[in-house]
């Protein structure tokens, strides 16, 4: 899919970090982008901010938490545009802690937006792309998905399940042209810490070393990669991390 002029991309957690640079660079190419969010002041601004290039960028506030959110989410741009494109599940939480401290609340929350928030979206738009016989569904999944650490058990374990519903989603539409990309960020320069509440947490993360973060963008690129390859090819998962990030 090279030519983005009237295609129409939707973008969870498009509030910032990697949803925001990967709206930017779809509409740069002329692109119909659909920023989804709960933060509807901060979609505005981005949405004003990209108003100068090719491409239309339109706002959904949205809960992805909220099923009807989700399913009101596509149906909006199904209405706006004719149809969608690529579905890119973003919306993602990481607030660390160690299992002893029982932040049980936490876990729930990563569990209703990395989880059940990447299977609303699936559920949302699954359909419509099967009955085109065309589109691209993307999750941001994480080197943790691959991976557990100390603090992460609840985060790795939701991201791995982010990572196995889109293998197994790629596995039940093989047969279409529906194509399915997992996306797995190492560190990156976002505001994704900034849910972390457990002290013990925070500090051991200040010892972790000194590694250049990727920055939301080198997400991004990632991204337009997946979905711009020839039809016949389906690239099922990206892993890109920092350089010294081991």
């Amino acid at each position: 899919m090279s030519n983005w002029n009237g295609k129409t991309i939707v973008i969870t957690g498009a509030s910032s970090g990697i949803g925001e640079a990967t709206a930017e660079r779809f509409v740069q190419e002329g692109a119909n982008v659909v920023l989804a969010a709960r933060r509807q002041d901060r979609l505005e601004e981005i949405q004003n901010r990209l108003d100068s290039h090719e491409g239309r960028v339109t706002i959904k506030p949205t809960d992805v938490t909220s099923q009807e959110d989700v399913q009101n989410l596509i149906q909006y741009a199904i209405n706006e545009f004719g149809q969608v494109d690529v579905l890119f599940n973003n919306a993602g939480l990481m607030p660390l802690s160690f299992m002893k401290n029982t932040k049980v609340d936490e876990w729930e929350r990563m569990v209703d937006v990395n989880v059940k928030g990447v299977l609303y979206g699936i559920a949302a738009v699954l359909p419509h792309m099967l009955e085109r016989n065309e589109g691209h569904i993307l999750t941001t999944s994480s080197v943790a998905g691959h991976e557990v650490m100390p603090t992460g058990a609840v985060y790795c374990g939701t991201k791995f399940a982010a990572r196995v519903i889109m293998e197994g989603l790629g596995k039940e539409v093989a047969n279409s042209n529906v194509r399915t990309t997992s996306i797995s960020p190492g560190i990156v320069a976002t505001e994704l810490t900034d849910t972390i509440t457990d002290e013990e947490a925070l500090a051991g993360m200040k010892k972790g070393g000194d590694i250049t973060p990727l920055q939301s963008k080198d997400i991004a690129e990632a991204v337009f990669y997946a979905v711009n390859q020839p039809e016949y090819v389906d690239v099922n998962e990206i892993i890109v991390r920092p350089n010294h990030q081991g």
